[in-house]
């Protein structure tokens, strides 16, 4: 099926694009050095780390995972850490986000 390994490298590149993303925010319009440097270093890993998981895994598989799983987490982070709003709207949203990424995994392992 797919390698552990693809799978591995995928699982690195969702918290180095989160982190990315946090450091977007944290750069406060890249007027801060420091996280504007951190946004090109951990989207840069996070991108290798695509490209090396895109090998076996299908790409529709890969984004989707990536980005959706990524989506959550940046929600969750913007919640907890920047004090974003938070409503039922809000938390439907994100659960129908994981439903579809395991939608879109389960769609493809199972034919």
């Amino acid at each position: 099926m797919y390698s552990l390994e693809s799978w591995m490298y995928l699982f690195i590149a969702i918290p180095l694009g989160v982190m990315g993303t946090v450091s977007l925010k944290l750069s406060d319009g890249l007027q801060k050095w420091k996280p504007t440097v951190c946004i090109f270093v951990f989207y840069s890993l996070s991108f290798v780390a695509l490209t090396l998981a895109i090998q076996t895994i299908p790409v529709s598989m890969i984004y989707a995972i990536w980005s959706g799983v990524g989506t959550f987490l940046v929600s969750l982070i913007g919640i907890i850490a920047f004090k974003e709003s938070v409503s039922i709207k809000k938390v439907v949203s994100l659960l129908l986000i994981i439903i579809g990424v395991v939608g879109i995994h389960l769609a493809d392992v199972i034919h």
